[in-house]
């Protein structure tokens, strides 16, 4: 017996690019966030998003928005943050916002694992967790 027998087996990596375009081209639904990559305890998600969404707030996460394509409003009790391509906002947590797109916008969320695209609510928008591309 050679000494890498007893050794746990490995996860390989793939060393193949996640493409976000492909990703995006196979789903169409909008607020259904899909992830594509895990790090950590922290999942990247691509999302399609038009129209409004609801109030709400995630009270043990900050959320990371970055806007891949289109334009993506972001209300606050308090005020408005305006994204276009290229652009990235991180919602603190415990801070109630709503999201706004008039014509559809593609999105990247970074989150932990498990948050609730609804934050605290649960209504038709709520959307499943885990859902892989």
């Amino acid at each position: 017996m050679t000494d890498t027998a007893i050794l746990p087996q490995v996860e390989r990596t793939s060393h193949t690019p996640i493409n976000l375009q492909a990703k995006l081209a196979l789903f169409s639904e909008h607020w259904s966030p899909k992830v594509i990559a895990e790090m950590n305890d922290y999942q990247f998600k691509l999302v399609k998003l038009q129209g409004d969404f609801l109030w709400h707030h995630h009270q043990h996460t900050d959320e990371t928005f970055l806007v891949l394509e289109g334009h993506l409003r972001i209300d606050f009790r308090d005020g408005v943050v305006h994204l276009s391509p290229g652009e990235m906002y991180i919602v603190p947590k415990g801070v109630e916002h709503k999201p706004f797109a008039a014509d559809e916008v593609h999105v990247l969320l970074i989150e932990p694992r498990g948050v609730v695209n609804t934050g605290t609510e649960t209504t038709a928008l709520t959307a499943p967790n885990d859902i892989w591309i």
